[in-house]
């Protein structure tokens, strides 16, 4: 007899629509591809699987291609790398594995390597993810997308606070991710940050950076993390370093 290994409420959230607002598109080869980011299907899988209810392996990883070639319009010598990878899913006694590729070009043979191997690794989780359903992406699959869906607005509370005046046309404080932290929550995660390790550190820093399109005028992204969209990034890029927000 087959054992459960998900509950009625996770059942529910793996056979939900996919919210269109996690939505991503690029352009490739001409083509409008739509896809979910890497950061986004960590953070559904804590969300629906808990922090501690599923795990990850990288159960492969090989490079194929390493070739050296100019990059931008200045023509500067640099590299190209390309890797392909395979993880593994596990949810209780559930496992699902998936294959992807990243591909690395950078001037330092060595940030070549890392990006396509991230890349690679990267992809593969979210094919192996996806096999659980809509939210990690397998409503992209359908050419129709008749399982993604538009966010509906939350209902305004009971007792809203009026709207300030000339300000009518301001948009609803609980847009998707744009929720405030309380400042208990900020501090953890701010004294969870400052513990990793200097390379980690550095690393977390230019990648919020990046990220939220932090100004490099700033001297500090501290007073930046204010909002639930940036606690979820900051716990996803935690989990990859085998950290976690307390």
């Amino acid at each position: 007899m087959a054992t459960t290994v998900f509950s009625p409420e996770q059942i529910a959230a793996l056979s939900a629509p996919l919210d269109r607002a996690k939505v991503q598109t690029r352009s490739q080869a001409g083509r409008s591809l739509a896809y979910l980011e890497g950061w986004q299907a960590i953070a559904e899988a804590n969300r629906i699987f808990g922090f501690d209810g599923w795990q990850r392996e990288t159960i492969a990883v090989q490079c194929v291609a390493e070739r050296e070639r100019t990059l931008g319009s200045s023509n500067r010598a640099g590299w190209g790398v390309t890797y392909t990878a395979r993880v593994r899913i596990r949810v209780g006694d559930v496992i699902r594995e998936g294959s992807g590729a990243g591909h690395g070009i950078d001037a330092d043979l060595g940030q070549a390597h890392e990006s396509a191997i991230k890349e690679a690794e990267t992809d593969a989780m979210k094919r192996a993810l996806m096999t659980f359903g809509n939210p990690f992406g397998l409503a992209l699959y359908d050419k129709q997308q008749r399982e993604v869906t538009s966010s509906t607005p939350p209902a305004a509370p009971r007792h809203a606070p009026a709207p300030q005046r000339g300000n009518a046309s301001a948009e609803p404080a609980a847009e998707m991710g744009l929720e405030p932290l309380d400042p208990a929550t900020i501090q953890r995660i701010l004294t969870t940050v400052r513990g990793l390790p200097r390379p980690a550190l550095d690393g977390f820093t230019k990648a919020f950076r990046k990220r939220f399109q932090v100004p490099a005028e700033a001297a500090s992204i501290a007073d930046r993390i204010c909002q639930r969209r940036h606690r979820d990034w900051i716990e996803t890029f935690l989990v990859q370093h085998h950290q976690l927000v307390a």
